[in-house]
């Protein structure tokens, strides 16, 4: 047999140094898109353009073909490049869009949600001042020169907190960041006699920054008053999405409330049914284990918090049961080994969702290469 081994070094050593200037490139590129954020903030640009972003990888696929590289390769190591992009972008700074603004309370602003908020309005030259249960003593004096007061305590203690609010200056713009709408907006407007309008962040406590996030809206009251604010919100990269507050809810009971209840069940199914979860893991090809992953991610969080979510509104109760009748339904077709009746019902929901069938087939591909890198 041949010994390769001198050979096999030095394309070794070649790929190192390939790898090396690599590194020594995206450096590179890091530094000016960090320049871009810096004139992005002076303008008050976004800065997530996705028209740019959809362009630039069109283009690089195109290249990568004609190079004999696999597009999808490229797109990945892009797609990757960019989001560490928009980070450095994101240490830029952001411009204030309302300089005129006098102080932004937030209260509940050390909570988990409440400080994303609080260091992006700091970030961007706001005045922000924080209330916390033990500070209603002296709160009088901070609200009654807000700008903008935006409630983040947990659901429970909502309507509570905004009945407290009847001082605010007329001007003043009033908003809630929970995950219902109806109640929020509802006791908002009845304490307060300026603008006032529901918001919804779509996102954890741990997301990096706004980049790509969407904040649902829901109109209260006078919204030419706090424009500006959603304004500010699209400068950090967020996308805004205007519904009504029962449109919110409604969604949300499918959205949040039956998905999270579901997961929890089906957590609680699996302690009980005694599973071996390292058998699972090592068992499982990339889809199931992503789906045992967000299992087990709901369990690593604050209990209270997906208790609140799902007891907060009890219309959402009659939607589980509709949940619960359709799944003992399709379990009464497998026991009585009606075959056809399920076909059926597979092809009925697969028309239903139509084109999203395959875009979901596509996006869960590449979802699924990732996860299994990570095993």
């Amino acid at each position: 047999m041949k010994d390769i081994t001198e050979d096999l070094t030095k394309l070794r050593d070649e790929i190192d140094d390939i790898d090396s200037q690599l590194v020594a490139l995206l450096a590179k590129r890091r530094r000016v898109t960090t320049q871009v954020g810096v004139l992005k903030s002076e303008v008050g640009m976004p800065i997530y353009a996705p028209d740019r972003e959809a362009a630039l990888l069109a283009k690089r696929r195109e290249q990568a073909a004609a190079e004999g590289v696999n597009p999808e390769l490229i797109e990945d190591i892009l797609r990757r490049t960019m989001r560490d992009s928009y980070t450095s972008q994101d240490e830029s700074g952001y411009r204030c869009v309302n300089p005129d603004c006098k102080e932004i309370v937030v209260i509940g602003g050390q909570g988990q949600l409440g400080s994303i908020f609080v260091d992006l309005f700091k970030r961007s030259g706001y005045n922000v001042h924080i209330i916390e249960k033990d500070d209603w003593a002296h709160s009088e004096p901070v609200l009654a020169k807000a700008s903008v007061v935006i409630v983040a305590v947990p659901i429970r203690l909502t309507a509570m907190i905004i009945q407290r609010l009847s001082t605010l200056p007329k001007s003043c713009i009033l908003a809630d960041v929970t995950s219902v709408k109806e109640s929020p907006l509802y006791e908002m407007l009845k304490v307060h006699e300026g603008p006032v309008v529901g918001l919804h962040p779509m996102f954890g406590p741990d997301v990096a920054g706004l980049i790509k996030q969407t904040i649902i809206t829901c109109d209260g009251r006078d919204s030419d008053a706090y424009q500006w604010l959603l304004e500010q919100f699209k400068v950090w990269g967020a996308t805004i999405y205007p519904v009504t507050a029962y449109e919110h809810d409604s969604a949300m009971a499918m959205v949040q409330v039956m998905r999270h209840f579901s997961t929890i069940a089906y957590g609680y199914h699996l302690m009980t049914e005694g599973a071996n979860l390292q058998q699972l893991v090592d068992m499982s090809s990339p889809i199931y284990r992503l789906e045992l992953i967000m299992v087990g991610r709901l369990f690593a969080q604050d209990p209270v918090l997906y208790s609140d979510i799902i007891f907060a509104n009890s219309d959402n109760i009659a939607m589980m049961k509709r949940f619960a009748y359709r799944f003992l339904e399709l379990l009464e077709d497998v026991e009585m080994g009606d075959k056809t009746a399920f076909i059926t019902m597979f092809d009925q929901v697969a028309n239903w969702f139509g084109d999203y069938a395959d875009i979901f087939l596509k996006e869960s591909k590449a979802m699924l290469l990732k996860a299994n890198e990570i095993k």
